[in-house]
């Protein structure tokens, strides 16, 4: 059993990091917190991507496509596909974001 604490992948004051890899898990995820207006910029990955919205509004962009997400969705954005997301609404946004991968694999693409 891997057990540790999220302090121990934080990245950011948004946003902590846990690569499957180093348990032997072929899953990696965030977890991650934002005020209004900020959010994770355009990327992609060579896989789809789960998100969970916990709490808050996001207002998601995914190729051409935008949605206005509430907490208690799921949104699945498919492999390659140039995403991101932003909180909006004034209430601090959090969401898990799932990759099907031991590792994050992620190219920025701003």
């Amino acid at each position: 059993m891997f057990v540790a604490p999220i302090e121990q992948f934080r990245l950011s004051e948004t946003a902590a990091r846990f690569e499957g890899g180093q348990a032997g898990v072929a899953a990696s995820c965030f977890v991650t917190e934002y005020p209004d207006g900020r959010g994770p910029d355009l990327h992609l990955h060579p896989y789809a991507e789960l998100f969970v919205v916990l709490d808050g509004t996001a207002e998601f962009s995914a190729g051409e496509e935008r949605r206005i997400v509430e907490g208690g969705h799921f949104v699945v954005v498919p492999p390659e596909t140039p995403h991101g997301f932003k909180c909006r609404g004034g209430q601090r946004l959090r969401v898990v974001s799932v990759h099907p991968s031991p590792t994050v694999i992620q190219t920025d693409l701003t």
